[in-house]
């Protein structure tokens, strides 16, 4: 996976993080597998709710299932 820096993670839409306050970017196919893979972790830890690990994996999953990247 790319290290995304903290200009590029600025210059990112907000359509491509999971969440709201721009948390769990997702703008590729390995963003997308660290965003599933920390979300459960979180979520585990109590520290995700259960429907916002739902979301990052349903918006991870449409980015892991699109042709490119």
């Amino acid at each position: 996976m790319a290290k995304l820096t903290t200009e590029q993670r600025k210059k990112l839409p907000s359509s491509d993080f999971a969440l709201s306050g721009r948390r769990y970017p997702i703008e590729d196919k390995a963003h997308a597998r660290d965003a599933k893979a920390r979300a459960s972790t979180e979520e585990h830890k109590g520290h995700l709710s259960a429907a916002e690990k739902a979301k990052v994996d349903k918006k991870a999953d449409a980015v892991l299932h699109k042709k490119g990247k």
